[in-house]
C-alpha cells in the first residue's frame, strides 16, 4: 500500500474541481441551499477520483519506457539521447516525461508532454551539449501518466543511475575524412595547397600518359618496353605526429563554455584520425611542471581509442608551464624527426622570448609548428568604429597593442624557422588539419 501511494500523484484537474467546490461551500453561508451541491460535488469527485486510481492502476506495467543513451559523450557538441514510450493502457493518456539528466547542465525545468493513443509507442530524443570532459550520471527517467479524467497522475520510473564519460569530441571526426583523400579544405571557398616536387617514397613503374611529370620518366624502362614508362611516387608514409598540450594556467582561459585546453583537445582528436587516414603515427604528450600523458606515436587500428583515452580526464592547472622540461623529454623519449604540434597560448612577446630557447631547441631536432589564439574579444575591440566616450579610444588603443604583439610573436618565430598557427579557438580544428596537410604536400618533414 504504502508503494501504491508513492505512485500517486494528483493532478491539476482535481485541483480546480476542488477550488470550485470550495467555493461552493463559500457561497453556501449566504445561500444555505448550494450546501447540499456543495456535498453532492464533493461524494461524486471522490467517486471520479477511485475510478481514476482504479483505471491508472489496474495495469501493471501501463507504460513502457527506456532511455537510450550513447556509448559515450562527445565534449562540446550536441549528443542525441533517445526516449521510446510505448502506452500499454487500452485508453488514450498524457504523459509528462522527466529526465534527471547530469547536474552538469542544470536543467531545472526538463519536461517533455506528448500524448499517446491506445497501444501507441512512440520514439523521441533530445539533445545534451557537455562543456566538460569526465563522467556524467543521469539518474532515473520519470513518466507521468494521466488519463483522460485527469484527477489522478502515476509515477513510472525507469534506467535508474547511469554514468557514461564525456570524451574529446569525435562526432565531426568523420566530416574531416575527405582531407585523407585529397590536400584541400572547404574554408571560405575551396583552399588548394601547391604541391613542391615531391616525396621520393617509390610507388611502381606504370606507362606514360599525358599529364606525367616528364622528370619522373625512367629510361632504362622505356628501353625495355620500347614506350614511355615513368616513376610513380606516393605520398611518405608511417611519420611520426606528435600532439604537444600544454596544460598550464595559460589554456585556462574559456571562450563559447570551453576552455583552450579543451578546444586543443578536440583538435588533437580530429588531427589524429586525419594522420592515421594518412596512414602516420599520431601520438601525444601533455605538460606543465612535468610531461605527463605520453602516448608513443603509432599507426596501429586502435591508436585513435587509446588519444581518446589518454586526453579522457585531463584538466588544467594554474601552475606555468616549463617548457625546459618538455625540451629535456623530447630530447630523450623522441629519438627520430618528428612532426610537433605544440598547442600553447603566448599573449605578450616576452612571455614567448622565455621559452624561445627551448623552442628553438626542439626545433633543431623536429619539425615544430606552434599554435596560439586569437582572442575574439580583443579582435571585435579592435576593430570596432563606436568611439564614444574616452575610454572606448583607451580600449581599442590596447587591444590594438594586444594585436600587435601577437604579430610580433608570429614574426620572432619564424625568424627562427618555428612554423606558427594562429587561429580562433572555433577554428582550431581546421587550422591545425589544413598545416599538417601543408607540410604532407610540402614533403618538409
Amino acid at each position: 500500500m504504502k508503494k501504491l501511494f508513492k505512485q500517486i500523484y494528483l493532478g491539476n484537474r482535481l485541483f480546480f474541481t476542488l477550488g470550485v467546490i470550495c467555493l461552493f461551500y463559500i457561497l453556501a453561508f449566504f445561500f444555505p441551499f448550494l450546501i447540499w451541491v456543495a456535498h453532492s460535488l464533493l461524494v461524486l469527485v471522490a467517486l471520479v477520483f477511485m475510478v481514476d486510481v482504479l483505471l491508472l492502476f489496474r495495469t501493471k506495467e501501463g507504460i513502457v519506457s527506456q532511455r537510450i543513451l550513447p556509448e559515450k559523450l562527445s565534449n562540446g557538441d550536441e549528443n542525441q539521447v533517445k526516449i521510446d514510450i510505448k502506452n500499454n493502457y487500452d485508453f488514450g493518456v498524457e504523459v509528462s516525461v522527466i529526465d534527471e539528466v547530469p547536474f552538469q547542465f542544470q536543467l531545472r525545468d526538463f519536461e517533455i508532454i506528448r500524448k499517446l493513443s491506445k497501444g501507441e509507442n512512440e520514439y523521441f530524443e533530445y539533445a545534451l551539449n557537455p562543456k566538460n570532459r569526465g563522467e556524467y550520471t543521469f539518474g532515473s527517467l520519470n513518466i507521468f501518466t494521466t488519463s483522460p479524467i485527469g484527477f489522478v497522475r502515476r509515477r513510472f520510473i525507469f534506467n535508474k543511475d547511469k554514468m557514461i564519460p564525456s570524451y574529446p569530441s569525435f562526432i565531426h571526426l568523420p566530416k574531416y575524412e575527405i582531407m585523407a583523400l585529397q590536400n584541400e579544405f572547404l574554408m571560405g571557398g575551396i583552399k588548394k595547397i601547391r604541391r613542391i616536387g615531391h616525396t621520393m617514397e617509390f610507388e611502381q613503374i606504370k606507362d606514360y600518359v599525358i599529364g606525367d611529370d616528364i622528370r619522373n620518366i625512367n629510361w632504362k624502362a622505356t628501353g625495355k618496353r620500347n614506350q614511355l614508362m615513368v616513376n610513380q611516387y606516393q605520398e611518405e608514409k608511417s611519420q611520426r605526429i606528435y600532439m604537444l598540450i600544454d596544460k598550464g594556467r595559460t589554456m585556462k582561459m574559456p571562450f563559447d563554455e570551453l576552455s583552450l585546453l579543451d578546444y586543443a583537445i578536440n583538435a588533437s582528436m580530429a588531427l589524429s584520425h586525419i594522420v592515421l587516414k594518412k596512414k602516420d603515427h599520431a601520438g601525444v604528450m601533455t605538460f606543465s611542471r612535468k610531461v605527463e600523458n605520453v602516448l608513443a606515436a603509432d599507426g596501429k587500428p586502435g591508436q585513435l581509442k587509446k588519444v581518446a583515452e589518454t586526453l579522457y580526464n585531463i584538466d588544467t592547472n594554474f601552475d606555468e608551464s616549463d617548457f625546459s622540461r618538455l625540451y629535456t623529454d623530447l630530447k630523450y623519449k623522441v629519438n627520430r624527426r618528428s612532426l610537433m604540434i605544440l598547442f600553447s597560448n603566448f599573449e605578450t612577446l616576452d612571455a614567448l622570448q622565455r621559452q624561445l630557447k627551448y623552442l628553438r631547441g626542439i626545433a633543431r631536432n623536429h619539425l615544430l609548428i606552434v599554435v596560439f589564439f586569437k582572442n575574439p574579444e580583443i579582435m571585435k575591440i579592435s576593430r570596432g568604429g563606436n568611439r564614444e566616450s574616452m575610454q572606448d579610444v583607451y580600449d581599442q588603443i590596447i587591444a590594438e597593442k594586444f594585436e600587435y604583439e601577437k604579430k610580433l610573436i608570429r614574426q620572432e618565430l619564424q625568424k627562427y624557422g618555428i612554423q606558427s598557427v594562429y587561429t580562433l579557438p572555433e577554428n582550431l580544428s581546421i587550422s591545425v588539419i589544413n598545416k599538417y596537410l601543408e607540410v604532407k604536400a610540402r614533403g618538409v618533414l
